[in-house]
């Protein structure tokens, strides 16, 4: 058994993965304001980002879907790991040693399986990539010389060689301590009559990498045509490698992708290193399957796919009929994005790579420059089938490409490519076409669900709103409340949640305990809090503050004064209804305490009124 990593090294390891960093690779942060940052959430489907990241505090919340943590459990959610192979993950990246508290130190065999297949594969690129030198190698240098590509280049990618014998990669883990089990588990094996035999055999290899830059799996071609086997050959699924969310060369694309705003889609592996070495490094190709769904995913956090986005999504395909095709495809999928999306076809055939070889960088530049949008591709792909120089095939190619017209979300773009379609087809009668687009659109628009419920009183209750920003001062701020916070009492909040937050900040020792906040103060109130309250401190940890720091004081003054006078109120309501009940005559003790009692609530709400007009 591994045992118990140690409470100092996951305290370690939180210290030196600055959160910021971490989710950085992942998704496009942009600066929120208040020393909070925002993004697109990697958890749920989204238009607006709602993912937020406070880097002083440590923790992440997203507003969207409500879910909230640390550093590991970011990592722990998006790689599904558990809390063990979350921080050994973490710590690795850091260069931390960690030790365990039942038996010390556990060497690399006792880690966890998602780490053990990590080690596996950066061992077999390592192996692969030094096989590139061996004199067999030689087809496989031919292949990328033939192809514009020199040795460093294949240095830069990782490019290898798998030698053509049974056993070379197998024989050369399991020396490095790896079982066959987990040869096979990771695809880098598979069974054979007497045991475990290499997956790729004389082939060129590319090492495939998740966005963090570890190598999750490989692609490799063949390089006798003669021999039997497809042309390439992939990792199969496994704990690391799910190829419908696998994009190749976006470790290396990712930051250029972010900064550009802009993401080149193309075929092969060739293709990405053409691109990336002409002076396109925002390319990047799905692997052994069509881009998806999962595909766009990925790429909206990193282009921060949002509403008034001035990015662009880029698909190459060959300009033959199995190009159009994917095109099509890939148009069905268009409107997930908010990005614009074109296509760059090249006239002749060419993909990227042969591009390259055959006209220079600069050509390479150029197809990707010449893109169209791919709504106007994908209608001109369908009208390009018939023959528009009769009434009869023009009639047909308006009813084939109406659909697509009609399926455009934007009512305005929805109009202009109405108009070209017209222009297009050649009918010179744009009332003609557009009534057509629309007959179509009214059969094919999606019936409209209803909002997401959400609570009436924190959108309107201006004392539900008030107390929920004092709370938040008390787990970000917890000094400009001290003791006067700690002495309001759980009975000024109404909601069952803020009272439950008021008294787990007491049982932490309360505001006058919290000092100036920080990650440390939110620790104490997550390591006291319950299941359910510990999302409500992440969200508010995480949430902006809406002050200048120059007045934050009499904001928490102020906050403070409104809470106690909305609290005060409302005793004096629930004190005029008791006395409203209370028969003068039948009990006149009882009526001139409550009478009493009525006076001071309101000499207090008149002094905590008087106290916020001269703050």
């Amino acid at each position: 058994m591994a045992g118990r990593i140690s409470d100092e090294d996951i305290a370690l390891v939180r210290e030196r993965s600055p959160i910021a960093d971490i989710v950085g690779e992942h998704i496009q942060l942009r600066n929120a304001g208040g020393g909070n940052l925002k993004g697109l959430c990697p958890f749920h489907e989204e238009k607006s980002p709602s993912f937020n990241v406070t880097p002083a505090r440590g923790y992440w919340y997203c507003f969207g879907c409500t879910e909230g943590g640390d550093v590991i459990t970011f990592v722990r959610r998006l790689e599904h790991l558990s809390f063990g192979e979350a921080v050994e993950r973490l710590a690795g990246r850091a260069g931390i040693q960690l030790r365990y508290e039942q038996g010390g130190y556990v060497p690399g065999r006792e880690q966890g399986e998602r780490s053990r297949l990590i080690e596996a594969h950066r061992a077999a690129a390592e192996f692969y990539a030094a096989k590139l030198a061996a004199p067999e190698a030689a087809p496989g240098r031919r292949f990328l010389s033939e192809r514009g590509f020199e040795r460093v280049d294949a240095e830069r990618f990782g490019v290898g060689y798998a030698p053509a014998e049974w056993e070379a990669l197998t024989r050369h883990l399991m020396g490095r301590g790896f079982t066959a089990a987990e040869l096979v588990k990771g695809g880098l094996a598979k069974e054979g009559r007497r045991g475990p035999i290499d997956r790729f055999r004389g082939r060129l290899v590319w090492p495939i990498r998740d966005i963090t830059g570890d190598v999750i799996g490989f692609g490799a071609r063949k390089l006798n045509e003669a021999e039997d086997g497809p042309k390439y050959l992939n990792t199969p699924e496994s704990p690391l490698y799910k190829k419908s969310e696998v994009l190749y060369g976006v470790d290396l694309a990712k930051r250029e992708i972010s900064k550009r705003s802009q993401a080149v889609i193309v075929e092969g592996y060739t293709d990405v290193m053409a691109c990336h070495l002409a002076g396109v490094p925002t390319a990047v190709a799905t692997c052994g399957t069509a881009f998806g769904a999962e595909h766009i995913k990925v790429l909206r956090r990193l282009l921060l796919d949002q509403a008034g986005s001035q990015g662009e999504v880029v698909f190459t395909f060959d300009g033959d009929a199995a190009g159009q095709k994917a095109a099509l495809r890939a148009f069905a999928d268009e409107q997930k994005f908010v990005t614009q999306t074109y296509v760059a076809v090249q006239p002749a055939g060419l993909d990227p790579c042969d591009l390259r070889v055959r006209h220079g960088d600069a050509a390479v530049r150029d197809l990707v420059a010449s893109r169209e949008p791919l709504f106007a591709f994908a209608i001109r792909s369908v009208i390009s089938r018939y023959d528009v120089s009769t009434n009869e095939g023009r009639l047909s190619a308006l009813d084939a490409a109406a659909p697509i017209v009609a399926g455009i979300k934007d009512r305005a773009l929805r109009q202009l490519y109405g108009v070209d379609l017209d222009r297009w087809l050649g009918f010179n009668n744009e009332r003609f076409v557009m009534d057509r687009i629309a007959e179509i659109s009214a059969t094919a628009q999606p019936r409209q669900g209803k909002p997401a419920p959400r609570r009436v009183a924190e959108l309107t209750d201006p004392g539900v709103r008030t107390e929920a920003e004092v709370l938040k001062l008390a787990v970000q701020r917890p000094a400009l409340l001290g003791s006067r916070f700690d002495a309001i009492g759980p009975e000024a909040f109404t909601l069952p949640e803020h009272v439950a937050l008021y008294k787990l900040v007491a049982e932490a020792g309360g505001a006058g305990a919290g000092g100036e906040g920080g990650r440390a103060w939110v620790d104490r109130l997550l390591s006291v809090a319950g299941e359910g309250l510990r999302g409500m401190v992440t969200r508010l940890a995480v949430e902006e503050l809406r002050v200048d720091p120059a007045t934050e004081e009499r904001y928490a003054a102020d906050l403070l004064a409104a809470l106690e006078t909305i609290s005060v109120s409302r005793a004096i309501d629930q004190m005029r209804s008791r006395l409203e009940r209370t028969d003068p005559a039948g009990g006149p003790e009882e009526y001139r305490r409550l009478f009493a009692e009525l006076n001071e609530l309101e000499r207090r709400r008149r002094v905590l009124k008087e106290r916020a007009a001269g703050s």
